[in-house]
């Protein structure tokens, strides 16, 4: 369940328990498997492994859309409506939790964040689908 202007329910941001929450927190993480393909380019066999299992820590993964080509959209996923905040590059804490190189693979293409504009339920398989904005 995405919970407006809050994230996923139980997730560690939405409950103020994230590690940047103080001073980085996002509602919500995505990343595409586009940024994925480009992240596992060049990397060990146990890198790609873990960034498969999702080392990458990003709430959602997306398939047939770019993360750049959400910049300034609305859109819904299920029944709950997403807005594109900012991209999310990866840390230094992603290494000390997940292993060193992670944050160089993922470099550029680590994913963004989102508002949850409005409540909604999503699942495994729900497409992601642009909302015109209103007035315009």
């Amino acid at each position: 369940d995405a919970i407006e202007q809050r994230g996923l329910q139980g997730d560690r941001y939405s409950i103020a328990k994230g590690f940047w929450q103080a001073t980085d927190a996002c509602q919500v993480t995505l990343i595409s498997e586009d940024d994925l393909a480009k992240a596992n380019k060049d990397q060990s066999v146990e890198q790609q492994r873990q960034l498969a299992a999702g080392s990458h820590r990003r709430n959602l993964v997306v398939a047939g859309i770019k993360t750049k080509d959400l910049r300034g959209k609305t859109f819904r996923i299920g029944t709950a409506l997403f807005r594109y905040h900012k991209p999310r590059p990866p840390c230094g804490y992603l290494e000390k939790i997940e292993g060193k190189g992670l944050s160089r693979a993922l470099g550029r293409h680590s994913g963004v964040c989102l508002y949850v504009v409005t409540n909604g339920t999503i699942a495994v398989g729900d497409l992601l689908e642009m909302v015109e904005p209103e007035n315009g």
